[in-house]
């Protein structure tokens, strides 16, 4: 990915500047970390802060993706949110898990996504603590730093799903629940662990198998769609569809278990929200 002294400007650049532009915001995040004090810390709505931390990573994202393509547009959770269409935009998270960040707990990330006609063709999710940049394009398969990535091939039983309660979205928690439950008692084991890009990531290098969640925005899923798929994994909403990004209800898992895992959520979800 690293190449120097030549002119940065076609699509064969886009993940080369993605990576750079999440490496620059991975440093912001990391030297604020443990110095986080109240006034650095906005509330949007319950339960949804926005920290200094998060301002500035998605600032350095935009600015650095922006030099080298100044007409791509942007759709980012803390500042623009442009309309896509026939054209490029970027879809960024600057800072996923920022509960987590907020409270020392060490589970957070960066994502960054390429859009191009309403389909995802790059990917980058980078976990500044431990330097594991996951990353992705449309044919290219997935990464994580140097390595190959793939889903698992384990079954439901055997499987390790990930998941995140609905905060924005309270008002669903005894139906949430009642899925939990359900796939809780199919599987081997479930985490919350609150960065679902994080979540998404780990699914696609076999350290996770399955993943569901109600209501996320399309910065939370993007990268994390993008790589599941190019490791053969399969991501859907929830009516086995592909409009996760619109919906924000997402089902991901590798090839053996995802079609028993949309069953329990169809069962529980299907006729209540949009799927």
């Amino acid at each position: 990915m690293e190449h120097t002294n030549r002119q940065i400007n076609g699509p064969d650049d886009f993940l080369e500047i993605a990576v750079k532009a999440a490496k620059l915001a991975g440093q912001i995040i990391v030297e604020h970390l443990g110095k986080i004090s109240k006034k650095d810390i906005d509330l949007k709505k319950a339960s949804d802060f926005v920290t200094i931390a998060d301002k500035e990573s998605e600032k350095v994202i935009i600015d650095t993706i922006k030099k080298y393509f100044p007409d791509h547009l942007f759709l980012a959770e803390e500042s623009l949110k442009e309309r896509g269409g026939e054209t490029y935009r970027w879809i960024i998270d600057p800072l996923d898990g920022t509960t987590n960040y907020i409270h020392g707990y060490p589970v957070f990330s960066i994502s960054i996504a390429l859009e191009y006609r309403e389909e995802i063709i790059v990917g980058v999710i980078l976990d500044p603590l431990r330097n594991e940049l996951f990353w992705t394009e449309k044919g290219a398969g997935a990464y994580l730093n140097c390595a190959p990535a793939e889903v698992s091939k384990v079954n439901l039983s055997e499987s390790l799903v990930t998941t995140g309660f609905p905060f924005r979205n309270k008002e669903m928690i005894d139906t949430y629940m009642k899925l939990f439950k359900n796939i809780f008692l199919k599987v081997s084991d479930m985490r919350r662990a609150g960065s679902a890009a994080l979540d998404l990531a780990y699914l696609a290098c076999g350290r996770c198998d399955g993943f569901f969640e109600l209501g996320l925005s399309p910065w939370d899923i993007a990268a994390g769609s993008l790589l599941i798929k190019e490791a053969g994994g399969i991501v859907t909403d929830f009516g086995g569809g592909t409009h996760y990004l619109k919906t924000g209800n997402i089902v991901a898992g590798n090839p053996a278990i995802h079609k028993e895992m949309l069953r329990e959520v169809k069962n529980v979800f299907e006729g209540v929200i949009d799927k």
